[in-house]
C-alpha cells in the first residue's frame, strides 16, 4: 500500500508529529510505501529521514490563515499527490487537514484525517470558536473516516454535530514499548513526582503547588520537564509557597523514559486535555498516575486502579490523593503493576498499527 502522510509543520515535535513518525517509521518497515510531506524543515523530518521515510517538504503550508499562501500550499500539495499517486492520504493537524482533504477530494484519493483533539473544544470565544466548528463540519464529508485518538473526542464530534457516527471511528493513542531497564520502581522513598508539561494556560501548576504546600511534612520531590511562556510566573509561584527547594526545573528534555524510570509517580493537572501521550509513556513505564478529570483521562487513568482522577482545581482533593501515594509504598507499587498491565492490554504500538491498517483497508474497499 501506497500510504501518503499530511501534516502541517516539521520544525516541531509535538503529539501529533510523534505519531505521524512513530506510525510511518513502523509502516515503512513492514512493507509499505510511505511518504511524508511536510510544512517547513525541521527535526520531524530528519528523524524520518534517519528511518528511511522519504520526505516531501511543501514551502508554502504553514499553520496561520493566510489565504494567498493556503492557495499556493493547495497547488503545491495536490502537484505533489499527483506525481505520488499514493493508494490513501492521511492528514493530521488542521491545516493539514483541510488542505489535504480538499486535494484528495480534487484527485480522487481516498482520504483520512485525524483529529488529534479539537480546536473548537478549546477555550476559544465567540466567533472565533463558532468559525472552527464551521470549518470542521465542513470539511468533514470530504474524509472517508475520521479517526479520533480516543473516545471522548467521537463523542464530542458526535454530540457537536460535526460529523455522523458512521464516518468516526476511535484508535487509541499508543506508544512504542521500552526496554526492561526503563520500568520504574515506585517504591522508591523519598518518592520522586514526575509532571512533563508545557508552563503554558492549559497546563494547571497553580493548583498542583497549592495541593504541595499543605504536604510539606512528608518526604517528596517534583521534578517538571517542559518549557514555555508561563515558566517564570510558576517559578515565582514556587518560591512564594516555599516550595523551592523541593521542585527542580528540568527544562525540555529528551530522556523523559529515563525520568520516568527513576520517579515513582507521575502527573498531569490541567485545565484541558484530549489524550495525552505522557500519561501513556507513564503507564508504560509502570508509574501510578494522579491526573485531572478532563477530556480523555479517564480513558487512560482507572479510578483506584491505576492511579487516582481529581476534579479540575480540586487543591483540597489533590492534597489528599497525593498525600494516599506519597505516603504508602505498597499501593504506589500496586497501582504501578496495573498501570503497566494497561498498557500491555490496550495502548501498545502494534496494536495502534494493526488498527491503522484495518481502517485504510476498509477505506480502500468501499465503492
Amino acid at each position: 500500500m501506497r500510504i501518503a502522510y499530511i501534516i502541517t509543520r516539521s520544525d516541531d515535535l509535538g503529539g501529533a508529529q510523534i505519531h505521524v513518525r512513530d506510525l510511518a517509521s513502523a509502516l515503512q518497515q513492514s512493507g509499505h510505501d510511505v511518504v511524508v510531506l511536510a510544512g517547513g524543515g525541521g527535526v520531524l523530518a530528519r528523524q524520518l529521514e534517519d528511518r528511511g521515510v522519504t520526505v516531501v517538504t511543501l514551502q508554502h503550508m504553514a499553520r496561520s490563515i493566510r489565504p494567498a499562501q493556503d492557495l499556493r500550499a493547495l497547488s503545491e500539495l495536490t502537484r505533489h499527490l499527483k506525481r505520488i499517486r499514493p493508494d490513501i492520504i492521511s492528514t493530521h493537524s488542521s491545516k493539514a487537514g483541510i488542505l489535504g482533504r480538499v486535494a484528495g477530494r480534487r484527485l480522487g484519493i481516498p482520504t483520512i484525517t485525524t483529529a488529534h483533539g479539537w480546536l473548537f473544544d478549546l477555550p476559544l470565544k465567540g466567533r472565533r470558536q463558532q468559525l472552527v466548528w464551521r470549518i470542521e463540519k465542513g470539511m468533514a464529508p470530504l474524509a472517508r473516516r475520521i479517526v479520533t485518538v480516543c473516545e471522548s473526542d467521537r463523542q464530542l464530534a458526535i454530540d457537536s454535530g460535526v460529523s455522523d457516527p458512521d464516518r468516526l471511528v476511535t484508535i487509541h493513542n499508543a506508544m512504542p514499548d521500552v526496554e526492561e531497564i526503563l520500568r520504574a520502581d515506585p517504591a522508591s522513598v523519598p518518592p520522586r513526582l514526575l509532571m512533563v508539561a508545557r508552563f503554558a494556560a492549559q497546563k494547571d501548576h497553580a493548583t498542583l503547588f497549592r495541593a504541595l504546600a499543605n504536604l510539606t511534612d512528608l518526604e517528596w520531590t517534583l521534578d517538571l520537564v517542559g518549557s514555555g511562556p508561563l515558566e517564570e510566573s510558576v517559578r515565582t509561584l514556587s518560591r512564594s509557597l516555599g516550595l523551592s527547594e523541593r521542585v527542580r526545573f528540568l527544562g525540555m528534555r529528551e530522556d523523559v523514559p529515563e525520568l520516568i524510570a527513576g520517579s515513582q509517580l507521575y502527573l498531569l493537572i490541567s485545565h484541558w486535555e484530549g489524550f495525552p501521550r505522557s500519561i501513556l509513556e507513564a503507564l508504560r513505564g509502570g508509574l501510578p498516575v494522579i491526573a485531572s478529570d478532563v477530556g480523555g483521562i479517564r480513558e487512560a487513568v482507572v479510578e483506584g486502579e491505576t492511579g487516582f482522577v481529581v476534579p479540575e482545581n480540586d487543591d483540597v482533593l489533590l492534597a489528599d490523593r497525593l498525600k494516599q501515594l506519597i505516603e504508602n509504598a505498597d499501593l504506589r507499587v500496586t497501582m504501578g503493576r496495573a498501570a503497566r498491565d494497561l498498557y500491555e492490554a490496550h495502548f501498545t504500538f502494534d496494536r495502534l498499527v494493526r488498527e491503522t491498517l484495518e481502517t485504510y483497508d476498509a477505506v480502500l474497499a468501499q465503492p
